[in-house]
């Protein structure tokens, strides 16, 4: 499960790297997959977990306890944008960050 995860998250790796993303570990039983992030709104360790049941994703953010359930695999990356990176004023964070100036 923690490859196909894995998988997942390839499909949008400018997404995924723009998350900090590092150290993928496969969860215990390989019910999913356990990453580190350094993101603007989150800092820490990510789970997306499989629920074999719905055959649906659950994403935790372990630092905080937050948590999206049933998350379909197609929304995997964006759901865990949202929790991890973007925020309100992204784009000038992402400028003041990386010393980026507005093209005219």
């Amino acid at each position: 499960m923690a490859e196909y995860i894995l998988q997942i998250l390839r499909s949008q790796l400018m997404v995924v790297f723009s998350w900090g993303f590092h150290c993928p570990t496969a969860l215990p039983d390989d019910r999913g997959l356990s990453f580190l992030v350094d993101g603007f709104k989150y800092k820490g360790e990510v789970q997306v977990i499989y629920n074999e049941g719905v055959d649906l994703f659950e994403v935790v953010l372990t630092n905080t306890g937050d948590r999206v359930e049933d998350v379909y695999l197609d929304c995997l990356v964006n759901v865990i944008d949202g929790m991890v990176e973007r925020c309100a004023d992204y784009q000038s964070r992402v400028e003041a960050e990386y010393g980026f100036a507005k093209r005219i």
